[in-house]
């Protein structure tokens, strides 16, 4: 990697020393401004290839710097590298431009990786864009909890997306956060509009288009009036189609036509309307191989799919846990006015030993459920409700487990839904919060794979 002037923006003295020494040891050439009038009267002297910065300065913040940096021309790339615990912070930088975000404590590895590709990516092209600028209120969105390096490349991707109007996929498991990530990804853009979310399970299919297109007074019986749909009233704003793998083929022809064309008709109209609306969609059902069995249109799945955000499960960021614990018992007390305030470790143990196969959606469940229980302020294990053994269904295999099972994708989802279903001793709510889906959508798999509804309680 060739040599680099670099300049670091950082108050603490002994930690831009050691920096420097870092940064010299890549053969590159430091230059320090501990404050952001230093670092302004350093940049109408040099002409640094990258700037490191810190965000709590003693004279304001380097959020400010960053966003003068990047409205001039040729802006070099910048990192933010803070110890500051505030996720939207990483949502703003990425909006406003921010090569990438780095926390501290950091790793070596890490910021030589990332200098080293901000490097090049300016050499390759000195004229870097923000993506936007910030403009209004900010939003803060404390749904979005966690510091593990899945949440903070999460983080990332939204302030980068935000403010494009390119279609976005959320893909992930039930209970992953789906809709809170689209939201945000509307309340950080620039757009004017409502953000409108479209249950496409809990919808049967000729009311599920009116409910997208609106429709026209006496189109079908009960249409007493004419209805605006969802498109109309997302105009400027965002529509969020969750469960986008129910969406019915014969509707996937019709949202394929106003992704491509930008127009839609009302049911039973024939005026041609106009929409600007940005789609978001997500699922939890894998869509490439609904596209290979034929029951979602390739076209439609590319066009959705600009940008893929995929969700991890609970189990994958365990480290996320205790905050995700804190978060939710202090949402849960507020609202319920509890007053659980503390895990025993017993109960810890059986949290952190516990797959959640339902994750956050089934932890927030389990939290609730204790809080309402619990007669003093400490959480104990038997409030849980969790069976120790009781993990996420197991990949599919034969007896002595060499070999996968060749199994179809419905099988995989009769077996996981029975599963639930005994789990939950037939408790239907329980068990769509568990899948992540509707009433309606259940009932329809109960009756698919036969299951006795005698069982049910």
């Amino acid at each position: 990697m060739p040599m680099a002037n670099i300049l670091v923006v950082e108050d603490d003295e002994v930690f831009s020393q050691l920096l420097s020494m870092h940064l010299e040891d890549l053969e590159h050439t430091p230059s320090v401004a501990n404050s952001l009038a230093q670092a302004r009267k350093l940049l109408m002297e040099i002409t640094p290839d990258l700037i490191l910065l810190d965000q709590q300065l003693p004279d304001g913040f380097g959020m400010d710097l960053l966003k003068e940096i990047k409205a001039e021309k040729d802006a070099p790339p910048v990192i933010m590298v803070t110890g500051v615990s505030d996720n939207t912070l990483v949502i703003e930088a990425m909006k406003v431009g921010a090569y990438d975000f780095v926390r501290k404590p950091m790793d070596e590895l890490e910021l030589d990786t990332t200098l080293a590709n901000a490097l090049q990516s300016h050499r390759l092209s000195r004229k870097v864009h923000a993506i936007s600028k910030t403009t209004g209120e900010v939003v803060t969105l404390n749904q979005i909890v966690g510091k593990s390096p899945q949440i903070t490349h999460l983080l990332k991707t939204i302030g980068s997306v935000a403010a494009s109007d390119a279609s976005v996929l959320i893909t992930g498991e039930s209970g992953t956060g789906k809709e809170v990530v689209a939201r945000a990804i509307h309340h950080h853009s620039e757009r004017t509009g409502l953000f409108l979310p479209v249950n496409c399970s809990a919808i049967v299919e000729n009311l599920l288009e009116s409910e997208l297109f609106g429709h026209e007074k006496g189109s079908f019986t009960g249409a007493d009036r004419r209805k605006l749909g969802k498109f109309e009233l997302a105009a400027e704003g965002t529509l969020f189609l969750d469960e986008l793998g129910e969406l019915p083929l014969g509707l996937q022809a019709k949202l394929l036509r106003v992704l491509q064309e930008g127009t839609f008709e009302r049911v039973g109209g024939t005026e041609t309307l106009h929409t600007s609306t940005r789609i978001i969609a997500a699922t939890n059902r894998k869509l490439q191989a609904m596209v290979d069995d034929g029951r979602f249109r390739e076209d439609l799945f590319y066009r959705l799919n600009v940008v893929n955000i995929a969700l991890p499960p609970l189990r994958e960021r365990m480290e996320d846990l205790p905050l995700l614990i804190e978060h939710l018992l202090r949402k849960i007390n507020q609202r319920l006015h509890t007053h659980a305030e503390k895990i025993s470790e017993a109960a810890w143990t059986r949290m952190n030993n516990y797959d959640w196969p339902g994750n956050v959606r089934e932890l927030e469940n389990v939290l609730t459920r204790a809080a309402v229980l619990c007669r003093d302020d400490t959480i104990t294990p038997g409030l849980l409700g969790l069976v120790e053994e009781q993990h996420a269904p197991a990949p599919p295999g034969n007896k002595d487990g060499n070999e996968p099972e060749l199994v179809s994708l419905d099988e995989i989802e009769k077996r996981h839904v029975g599963k639930i279903l005994e789990y939950t001793r037939w408790h239907k709510g329980n068990a769509c919060e568990i899948l992540g889906i509707s009433r309606p959508a259940l009932e329809r798999r109960i009756k698919k794979y036969g299951f006795d509804h005698s069982l049910k309680n």
